[in-house]
């Protein structure tokens, strides 16, 4: 979203002297421009309220997949026997899964601090609130306050789970993906509201650690903005290992009976009851401008809460926004690419529009799914003709030798150019294998490339290969047309 005001041509020139920079979050946006600015000369103070590192670190990526990891090991120890080997009875220790987690979080974490001070930043542990155009008061955690501003101002303070309007939710104590990590008992029948990318990922994890998981999403199916088949297949995996899935279900009210939650939904024109010991609120995240008195920048908020920037993620005159605080796809990548457009700007006098990046994504289910760029979806409204490849992971030489058979791999191609417009694998490594795919689009490799193209076997990216040996479907370049 863009303000009214494109404010891009008030970047500096390269290397100002004596610069002064505020940078508010110390994300994966935050904490790399702060040092980078730092050593370029820039006088830079950076303001955290919490953790160094951000979400990504310290409540995202880095514990989620660490705990996937110890899921995916009790999975692989149940399953061994179709591999002729057995494992035996297998155990959770949640509390030592915990503490290993926690252990590598509080290793990147302190890794992410000392960077920063390393290369000159003054690091303030408190909350910001803008009282003035580039000014703020800062709270500091140990008690007191300071005042401070300065010619440039980056703003990095991220996003937090949202909570629904939901009667009882906040009274039943109910956990949001922050919460849940630092569960240490292992819930005997989990609650999931809402069906997204970061639900998928913690309905398995524990259906897999040994919980009961049942999800309740409103939408008729799950992951719209993926293709339907590619949605179906994750969702017949996840049934496969215990989850339950409630879809077009509208959550009424939860309350707390005892040791057990309840949760009332509506569904097909019928009311039931859902029982279960813990319930997790996975519906979205809100953009942390809440008690930022962001406006007092002259910058403008959107209706959800977002930070509103220009092209080049400019908010107001010498004031950005980075990362998930200005909406759109929040991702570590995306935050860390922002990170580098402002500081080529700003050091090296290059401009980028953030418009033009490719938007790469993995969710790590079991099997992964990794998606570039357009589907099958997207090109049905395309407008123009392309071709559909689409190879089942059944036939991928290296899934059927480690047993890894469920999921597909699909690329879209530009049927003028043969050129490729996305990307989705929903496979073992399938974040790998998209990433392959990803380069040689950037590489600008047609199709015609990657079918004749030497690579290593037995690989799953040898696999690309075959993707493009088989029959496109091939869409007419007339919305919802296909022929």
């Amino acid at each position: 979203m863009t303000p009214t005001n494109d404010t891009s041509s008030t970047s500096p020139a390269p290397n100002s002297p004596a610069t002064t920079a505020l940078v508010i979050g110390a994300g994966q946006a935050g904490g790399p421009l702060a040092g980078a600015l730092a050593k370029a000369g820039w006088q830079v103070t950076l303001i955290e309220r919490e953790h160094v590192g951000g979400t990504c670190v310290n409540e995202g990526c880095t514990p989620t997949k660490a705990m996937i990891a110890s899921a995916r090991a009790a999975h692989v120890a149940r399953t061994s026997g179709a591999l002729g080997v057995s494992a035996g009875p297998v155990t959770v220790d949640l509390s030592a899964i915990v503490d290993r987690v926690q252990g590598i979080v509080k290793d990147f974490r302190e890794g992410s601090r000392t960077g920063v001070l390393k290369a000159g930043v003054e690091l303030l542990d408190g909350q910001a609130r803008f009282t003035g155009v580039r000014q703020v008061e800062v709270t500091l955690n140990g008690g007191g306050t300071r005042e401070l501003s300065a010619g440039y101002v980056f703003i990095n303070a991220g996003a937090s789970p949202r909570w629904p309007e939901l009667p009882g939710v906040r009274d039943v104590g109910a956990m949001t993906s922050r919460d849940i990590l630092l569960l240490r008992e292992l819930p005997a029948h989990l609650l999931i509201l809402g069906g997204g990318y970061i639900s998928l990922e913690f309905a398995q994890l524990y259906a897999r650690l040994g919980s009961r998981v049942t999800v309740v999403e409103t939408g008729e199916r799950l992951l719209s903005h993926e293709d339907e088949d590619v949605a179906a297949a994750l969702q017949t995996v996840l049934e496969d290992e215990g989850v339950t899935f409630l879809l077009s279900a509208e959550a009424l009210q939860t309350r707390r009976e005892g040791d057990e939650i309840t949760l009332e939904i509506r569904r097909g024109g019928e009311t039931q009851t859902l029982t279960g010991s813990h319930l997790l609120v996975a519906v979205g995240r809100t953009p942390n401008t809440d008690g930022l008195n962001v406006e007092a920048t002259g910058a403008e908020l959107g209706k959800h809460g977002e930070i509103l920037v220009d092209r080049h993620l400019l908010a107001a005159e010498n004031v950005y926004a980075l990362g998930d605080v200005k909406g759109g796809p929040a991702f570590t990548h995306i935050s860390y690419d922002d990170y580098r457009i402002v500081r080529d700007a700003l050091l090296h006098g290059k401009q980028r529009d953030f418009h033009e990046r490719p938007v790469p994504y993995t969710l790590f289910t079991d099997p992964q799914l990794g998606r570039v760029g357009i589907g099958r979806q997207g090109a049905r409204n395309l407008g123009r003709p392309t071709r559909i490849y689409t190879l089942p992971m059944s036939s991928v030489a290296r899934a059927i030798e480690t047993g890894e058979t469920a999921g597909l791999m699909r690329a879209v191609v530009d049927d003028a150019t043969d050129l490729l417009l996305g990307a989705t694998v929903l496979g073992h490594e399938g974040g790998e294998v998209m990433s392959a795919l990803q380069l040689a689009m950037i590489g600008g490799l047609s199709a015609t490339d990657l079918r004749s193209a030497t690579l290593a076997h037995p690989t799953l990216c040898e696999s690309i290969n075959n993707l493009f040996m088989g029959e496109p479907e091939t869409l007419s370049g007339q919305a919802g047309a296909e022929s």
